[in-house]
């Protein structure tokens, strides 16, 4: 893989990292140092054109869409959510797969006005209004399984990925809201100033997947 501009990839931590590192592995690219071993956010790798920055996954948009990052590796939830008007998003790298649901006690009867608990408020928002229906939204930054539990919220809306938390919790999927992978993503400005550079990159994303 051709990169003759220095390149910066924003990964968001978590289960995202762990599948992300493992397809950059797929096109060549290892860090220099351990991973596991290091409370490091920048990381230098066997290409040294190359870094990778460690962030929080809300904060990945940010790095990219402000130029302080080229790429990014976040889920389409986090796209969702937090808009940003310097990014592309070429390609779906199909990892770190779930789904945004709405989710309830069962035989929820919400009374005149629906209370909806969740983290990832412009997704529920969204939602809603394609619904035509009016509805208070609660922000919670997790366990969202309680708010329906102790009466806090007639429904939550969160990511699930096997449905186990959601069953343990005696909650149900009442509706799947849209499937989530993350995305590969890339800042305008540099797919211009270092087109040949990023889209190499792009292209051997393509041919591992």
């Amino acid at each position: 893989m051709n990169i003759n501009d220095n390149i910066v990839i924003a990964i968001s931590k978590g289960r995202i990292l762990k599948e992300g590192m493992e397809l950059l592995q797929k096109l060549g690219i290892n860090t220099i140092e351990d991973m596991g071993d290091s409370r490091k956010l920048i990381y230098e790798t066997n290409n040294a054109k190359l870094k990778l920055v460690i962030v929080r996954a809300s904060d990945v948009p940010t790095y990219v869409g402000n130029g302080a990052a080229d790429l990014g590796i976040v889920g389409k939830d986090t796209l969702v959510e937090h808009t940003e008007n310097n990014l592309y998003t070429p390609l779906d790298l199909c990892i770190s797969k779930c789904r945004m649901v709405l989710a309830s006690l069962p035989n929820c009867e919400p009374g005149p006005r629906i209370k909806v608990a969740t983290k990832y408020v412009k997704c529920a928002n969204d939602y809603f209004i394609k619904k035509r229906k009016q509805v208070d939204i609660i922000k919670l930054y997790g366990s969202m399984e309680l708010a329906p539990i102790l009466g806090l919220a007639d429904y939550i809306v969160d990511l699930v990925d096997s449905g186990k938390t959601l069953k343990a919790n005696g909650l149900v999927e009442v509706e799947s809201i849209f499937d989530v992978s993350a995305q590969l993503i890339s800042n305008k400005a540099s797919m211009k100033t270092k087109t040949e550079s990023v889209e190499n990159i792009i292209s051997a994303f393509e041919t591992v997947l």
